[in-house]
């Protein structure tokens, strides 16, 4: 699963990125902290299951019939007991002979305890036959950050009144949701076969794990769809899914690709998804085990409950990776694209293998979050794929909570909290750091054992560290006990000391965290007398140092050489230390800390010089990220940069770079710059003409709202957003609706990134009644969020509204606020 987290509001109302985890860490006191969390005891082991469905959409109810084939897995047993939440469960019998036999059983709305016919013994295959009906909307099922409800089944817009939002069926089994939708043992740790068949409406589409054996057409409007997965795998992995989809079809080495879109956006499947049978072959390639599935399938929905997720052939994602040809003009290695590759990794490191309990979670998910990392690098080169794993450490880093957390964990609140930035960001850095020590050949042979000695069943870490010092010849316990089975990272501070009189330069380093030494095995290149020398080093205490001998003192000593560690780290190189870094070592992350350090010193000669050639860096991002970073109100900054920015924001290939040029230039506001903003609204791309319009509208603020119309029925991404602010900012009771409608139907994304100005300009129209509008769309964004912890800072923003409203004499627009407030601040 790729998780997609609301997003935490901090001060007045601003924005972390959807994917920052928030931590969800339980107090101190929380005594579910105290429960071992064993693997869940296998009694008795799924073999087969075969279900019979239909829906009924006016009820929201999945009318099911069940054969779940199972046997003892070791002991001898007469009962069976199944998960089975929020069900009628109207009949139970065991199946002999083609003829069911009703037998005795108890339900408890959670579980059935079914009392067999007689003991079987673990040799002896038995059959349960159960007619059903799940209720999933009526299911007190709650939800997570992670995963936001957990009632397994969806209904859609089932009664079509929901203007512009299609009707459809789908289903969500993570964690042990599969279970609200069909009785089965709901562990991670079961394997089963499967044979689904729907009867749906014959207008539309269904999708199911493995391969469409058959369709029949029936005499009333209906059809049935029988999916058959000969393979075995994961309770929580079945998926259905039905509604008006357009199925674009691709192949792999003769294996079916499929895409299934909502017809609107049909024809840009291959823009969203065609490079599939490229990543699929490349993992193939890379871990030596062909792509296992029959088929794959990608399938988009509405109104998903986290980001996508692996359902084994059949991935399902939310509907924020469609997207137009144009919207894709300015995605690169988006979200939406590193999730797709994220999923098709999960088909290996996921279902054929599968985490064997939630404590394991890493073995699913450090593992797909890393394959983002390993594609990044692959398709868009080292400094892609640097980027992409320093996001995941910065990610990780920025929240202190999460440093008392194992990666492989035991106890823990609730199974869904280890959907967090431990078990992805922090445990995908770990695996990136391993892959450089082992090296790249020694890694993937590791995990190619791992993949063909646990293949259909279950895995854990031990497996992992096993099958890796078996590919190598080294012990990896070290390594596993500080990373997986121990909490936090290296807190480092890297200080030196050159003795002229000696020659020697000596480095210090002091790991400041608490509890044990890390022992970190560092690559530490030392440039000196013109060429560059590499040292390899252990550090096993917590203080330790290195000294060495030097003709001339060296230029610069790079620490991690390799840039792979994890940890918090304080260098105290020079600035004229970082600006040869940034000129002279050759990563990624050398020229990151460069210009993180040049940026805060731009009156220093050195400092000025990195800043300005970053701005034709090799990677766009670190572009941007200088772009950000000039200092234009520094006269000589600007003047040796804004030629060059110029430039950039009329001819850089990369639209994202162009936007950010656009945007620093338009912060000057120049009038002779005027004409290039008015040329870049031509560009095909949202960010270039989101970015232009919103530096017209720093100069001529009425012109700017004037052109916005003009661009309001063709927006999308940032230029949508430059409309919606352009518009908050400057505009009057006209331009109100558009704004309120683009406010309570947009992401969170596009109401976190609006909120503040939304709530001025709900302060000064003329309107009471769209005031109002306003107010209650902020109240109920803020309720929304409340368990974020948001309502303060809404709750601020709307008497900021009152006051404004109050000037007005607006009284019905200030009890809806005082009324508004009162509801935020209620205890939940």
């Amino acid at each position: 699963m790729k998780t997609l987290y609301a997003a935490m509001l901090i001060g007045s109302i601003s924005v972390c990125a959807l994917n920052t985890a928030i931590a969800q860490t339980a107090p101190a006191e929380n005594p579910a902290l105290k429960i071992y969390r064993e693997t869940p005891p296998k009694y008795s082991d799924l073999v087969h299951t075969k279900l019979d469905v239909r829906f009924d959409y006016k009820k929201r109810y999945l009318y099911g019939k069940e054969w779940v084939t199972l046997k003892p897995h070791f002991y001898p047993t007469d009962s069976l007991r199944l998960d089975a939440q929020g069900m009628d469960i109207k009949n139970v019998s065991i199946v002999k002979a083609g003829k069911n036999t009703p037998l005795k059983f108890t339900y408890d709305s959670l579980t059935i305890n079914i009392q067999l016919d007689r003991t079987y013994r673990n040799n002896e295959n038995y059959t349960v036959y159960i007619n059903y009906t799940a209720k999933p909307n009526e299911l007190k099922a709650q939800g997570s950050a992670a995963i936001t409800d957990a009632k397994g089944l969806y209904f859609i817009n089932p009664d079509g009144t929901e203007k512009d939002k299609p009707t459809q069926i789908w289903t969500q089994g993570e964690t042990q949701s599969s279970s609200a939708w069909f009785p089965t043992v709901d562990s991670p740790n079961q394997k089963t076969t499967d044979e689904i068949t729907m009867t749906v409406p014959a207008k539309y589409v269904t999708l199911s794990n493995g391969r469409l054996a058959s369709q029949k057409v029936n005499g009333d409007g209906t059809r049935t769809d029988t999916w058959k997965m000969e393979l075995p795998h994961s309770p929580y992995l079945f998926m259905m899914a039905v509604g008006d989809f357009k199925i674009t079809k691709d192949t792999w080495k003769g294996k079916e690709v499929s895409y299934y879109l909502e017809p609107k956006y049909a024809p840009y499947a291959k823009d969203i998804f065609g490079f599939t049978p490229e990543v699929i072959d490349f993992y193939s390639k890379t871990l030596g085990v062909d792509y296992p599935w029959n088929k794959y399938s990608q399938i988009v929905v509405r109104d998903y409950v986290s980001g996508a997720m692996e359902n084994t052939s059949a991935t399902l994602h939310g509907d924020y990776v469609q997207a137009t040809k144009r919207e894709l003009i300015d995605a690169y290695y988006s979200q939406g694209r590193s999730t797709i590759v994220h999923e098709l990794f999960h088909q290996w490191f996921g279902d054929y293998v599968t985490a064997e309990s939630w404590s394991n979670l890493s073995v699913n998910e450090s593992f797909a979050d890393f394959s983002e990392t390993l594609w990044a690098e692959h398709k868009y080169g080292k400094d892609a794929g640097d980027a992409h794993i320093n996001g995941d450490r910065l990610n990780y880093l920025s929240q202190p909570d999460l440093k008392t957390k194992d990666l492989i964990r035991f106890h823990y609140g609730n199974k869904e909290d280890m959907f967090d930035a431990v078990t992805y960001q922090k445990g995908g850095s770990i695996l990136y750091m391993l892959r450089n020590y082992l090296g790249n050949a020694a890694f993937y042979k590791g995990l190619n054992i791992y993949l063909k000695t646990n293949a259909f069943k279950n895995g854990e870490a031990h497996q992992l560290r096993l099958a890796l010092e078996e590919a190598s010849g080294r012990d990896l316990n070290w390594f596993f006990n500080q990373w997986y089975f121990g909490a936090g990272h290296p807190v480092l501070n890297i200080t030196y000391k050159w003795d002229d009189a000696s020659k020697t330069q000596t480095v210090y380093l002091n790991q400041t965290q608490d509890g044990n030494a890390f022992i970190l095995p560092l690559a530490i290149d030392v440039y000196a007398g013109g060429k560059m020398d590499r040292r390899k080093f252990w550090m096993r205490n917590k203080v330790d140092s290195l000294v060495f001998h030097s003709a001339v003192k060296p230029s610069l000593v790079n620490v991690d050489g390799d840039k792979m560690l994890l940890a918090k780290k304080t260098d105290s190189k020079t600035i004229d230390e970082f600006t040869f870094q940034y000129f002279n070592a050759p990563l990624y992350l050398d020229r990151f800390e460069a210009i993180t350090a040049a940026a805060k010193q731009q009156a220093n000669g050195g400092a000025r010089k990195v800043i300005i050639a970053a701005l034709n860096d090799k990677y766009y991002e670190l572009q941007i990220k200088a772009i950000k970073a000039a200092d234009m109100t520094n006269d000589d900054v600007r003047n040796a940069a804004q030629p060059i920015l110029i430039k950039l924001a009329q001819t850089d290939p990369n639209t994202l770079v162009r936007a950010a040029a656009i945007t620093a230039l338009g912060k000057l506001k120049a009038s002779g710059n005027t004409n290039l903003f008015k040329d870049a609204l031509k560009s095909q791309s949202y960010a270039v003409q989101g970015a232009a319009l919103t530096a017209l509208s720093a100069l001529n603020p009425e012109d700017a709202l004037a052109l916005a119309k003009t661009y309001e029925k063709d927006s999308e991404g940032a230029l949508k957003q430059a409309i919606l602010v352009t518009y908050a900012t400057t505009g009057n009771d006209d331009q109100f609706d558009y704004v309120y409608k683009a406010f309570t139907e947009g992401q969170p994304q596009t109401q976190f990134d609006l909120m503040k100005k939304f709530a001025d300009y709900t302060g000064r129209i003329k309107s009471s009644d769209k005031a109002q509008q306003g107010v209650k769309a902020i109240v109920d964004f803020g309720i929304k969020f409340k368990k974020y912890g948001v309502a303060p800072q809404v709750a601020a923003l709307l008497n900021g509204v009152k006051e404004s409203r109050a000037k007005l004499n607006d009284t019905a627009s200030v009890a809806a606020i005082d009324k508004g407030v009162a509801e935020l601040q209620k205890p939940e």
